[in-house]
């Protein structure tokens, strides 16, 4: 957990007082410290990048991605893990190196598929049948060779919610661990020349506190490694064991350190590996949450507070669903703190709403707060995974910008949309 900083009764973010932002800049808006996020990055060459040679890591930008974190990340030595064409045009926009990309995806299309080949990313993680014929004749028509990975679903069953749940044989990623489904595949891929088959990936879920899903996958992928090797004498390179590290949202997350689930992972593997009589392929992580998500935090203003006697007290703020939907699309728990009101003791209890028109845009219930006012600046935290990624424009609300901070200087990286940002798509 992110130790919070205060000075004078207000909020600070890397040397950044928050109320002063929040006047500056207009709320609400996406607030994030760039420090913390070069931090993790370190934390990620010190736990496992210097102490296993040979292996990668790559940025999942699914939970944030700007030009500027894309900056960020290759200034870091990190590679980029994307799943949409629209984040690969963003990659490509920023400069970003091709050769260190990832590109996933359940069902990438012909367009999506071409750009990949293309800009000659550096993995394509095939998904399916449909897929690997597809890239294998966009490769061909380009006369390029393009390095792939096969998604594969392990079976195991994360502890997590069944939205962020991706590694359990009913799924929709991935090849099934059947031998006759994977036959196919390696019988299919082992003609195809302009694609090269480096090893396997997988990904049991999201927002995990325990590594057992891991391990047990590391298990299952293990087997398939030798089994492959037995029956198409293919000897695997490298095996991509995705993220999914859990982070801390509120009092009731307790998360572990990246060394943790890594260390796990490579001593399962080497030992498995080890009993199997088998070569240990470079091993790549796919941290998104863990990087950015203590890192962000959404700044709103209180408005309207209106008491309910007897039942609860609501304050709404200038934001809600549009800017944040994870609360109301899988019941996502929040902190939050008053950020001009940090030295009052909090001996009230406020239900924090957003303002869409829906019962349902409700941020935080029952928070503790201080003694609240119109106009006092609320700071939700742990927001920068999946808020900005996710944001819409319900009931016409623009989406909020980005500003990011870094020792004690502010700079705006993602200009809020105005009203006519929404309509100038429109006919």
């Amino acid at each position: 957990m992110v130790k919070l900083q205060t000075h004078q009764g207000h909020l600070q973010v890397a040397g950044c007082d928050v109320p002063e932002l929040a006047a500056k800049y207009g709320t609400p808006f996406y607030l994030v410290n760039q420090n913390l996020i070069e931090d993790r990055c370190k934390e990620i060459h010190a736990d496992f990048l210097a102490k296993y040679p040979g292996s990668r890591a790559a940025y999942a930008s699914k939970a944030f991605l700007c030009l500027e974190m894309c900056r960020i990340i290759a200034q870091q030595g990190l590679g980029l893990d994307v799943v949409s064409g629209g984040e690969l045009f963003t990659a490509v926009q920023a400069g970003f190196p091709m050769e260190r990309v990832i590109f996933h995806g359940n069902n990438k299309t012909d367009q999506e598929i071409a750009m990949a080949v293309d800009h000659q990313v550096g993995r394509v993680v095939v998904d399916n049948m449909y897929e690997l014929e597809r890239l294998q004749a966009e490769a061909g028509r380009q006369d390029r060779k393009m390095d792939i990975l096969f998604r594969i679903t392990p079976g195991v069953d994360s502890h997590t919610h069944k939205f962020i749940s991706t590694g359990q044989l009913d799924s929709k990623f991935g090849i099934p661990t059947d031998p006759e489904h994977l036959r196919d595949y390696m019988d299919k891929v082992m003609t195809m020349t302009n694609l090269r088959l480096l090893g396997f990936h997988f990904h049991v879920g999201s927002q995990l506190h325990a590594n057992d899903s891991h391990l047990k996958a590391v298990e299952i992928l293990a087997g398939i490694i030798q089994r492959v090797k037995e029956e198409h004498g293919f000897i695997t390179e490298e095996l991509n064991v995705g993220g999914g590290y859990g982070i801390y949202y509120t009092d009731e997350d307790e998360p572990e350190p990246l060394s943790y689930f890594t260390d796990g992972i490579m001593e399962t593997l080497h030992k498995e590996c080890a009993s199997r009589g088998l070569n240990v392929p470079a091993v790549t992580i796919e941290p998104g949450r863990w990087v950015i998500g203590e890192a962000g935090m959404t700044i709103y203003t209180i408005g309207s507070i209106k008491e309910v006697p007897g039942i609860r007290t609501y304050a709404a703020v200038d934001g809600g669903m549009p800017d944040n939907p994870r609360p109301s699309l899988y019941d996502a728990k929040y902190d939050a703190v008053i950020a001009n009101k940090m030295d009052a003791p909090r001996d009230a209890v406020a239900t924090i709403a957003g303002k869409c028109c829906e019962s349902g845009d409700i941020l935080i219930w029952d928070l503790p707060v201080p003694q609240l006012a119109p106009g006092d600046t609320l700071a939700v935290r742990s927001t920068g995974a999946y808020n900005f990624a996710m944001a819409s424009n319900y009931n016409r609300l623009p989406r909020p910008g980005v500003v990011m901070v870094k020792n004690g200087l502010d700079r705006l990286v993602v200009r809020p949309q105005s009203y006519q940002d929404m309509l100038s798509t429109e006919i």
